[in-house]
């Protein structure tokens, strides 16, 4: 009798490790995080750890294929929105709220230090820099033709400042454990304002 896998479940499962697996990575590196510390960490036997990847690599990459399904999610979402300026608000709020999240700066400098070393995981990486910036120049141009945002700036131009400064923020916060993170927000806020020059 052939047993019949429950898409949900399996999705489930997968996404469980993925996320036990990033606080591994985080944690200790790519390098020194062994499959035996994510099936601990899973609570899984290494059997099922192989059934779902085929390697400690594939664990790794799953994480950010999974990042950018999410943000792919995050940005048909926003462009759903009546106001474009809320679509950026929303996808800029995303993107730096991992901060506050354990463990997340360290990976995201992982990821870094892997994708100089991997070139197909560099593509990945890159891809999904990609998917964020079409989607918020994709707004901004939405913006610009309603006359909600100035266009000062040409739409390509708006998206890859809020990009650069998403990734500064990020940048700080590997640097300084202790910052502010609501403040940050706040003057990050005000430098998309002063870009995009919303309407009122």
């Amino acid at each position: 009798m052939v047993r019949t896998v429950d898409p949900e479940k399996h999705a489930a499962k997968r996404r469980a490790i993925l996320d036990a697996a990033a606080g591994c990575f985080a944690r200790d590196g790519f390098e020194k995080t062994s499959t035996a510390d994510i099936c601990r960490a899973a609570g899984i036997s290494s059997g099922s750890l192989f059934h779902y990847f085929p390697s400690k690599r594939a664990v790794f990459v799953g994480i950010f294929e999974a990042d950018t399904a999410d943000n792919e999610e995050l940005l048909a979402a926003a462009v759903e929105m009546a106001d474009p300026w809320e679509g950026v608000l929303a996808v800029v709020a995303r993107m730096t709220s991992a901060i506050v999240l354990p463990g997340v700066v360290r990976l995201i400098l992982e990821a870094a230090a892997q994708a100089a070393r991997d070139p197909e995981f560099n593509e990945l990486i890159r891809s999904n820099d990609d998917v964020m910036r079409v989607g918020l120049v994709g707004l901004i141009e939405r913006g610009v033709r309603t006359g909600r945002f100035s266009p000062m700036l040409a739409p390509a131009d708006a998206g890859n400042w809020v990009v650069a400064l998403v990734d500064a923020l990020l940048s700080r916060a590997s640097l300084d454990p202790g910052l502010d993170v609501e403040h940050e927000q706040a003057v990050l806020r005000q430098l998309l304002t002063r870009i995009l020059g919303p309407s009122e």
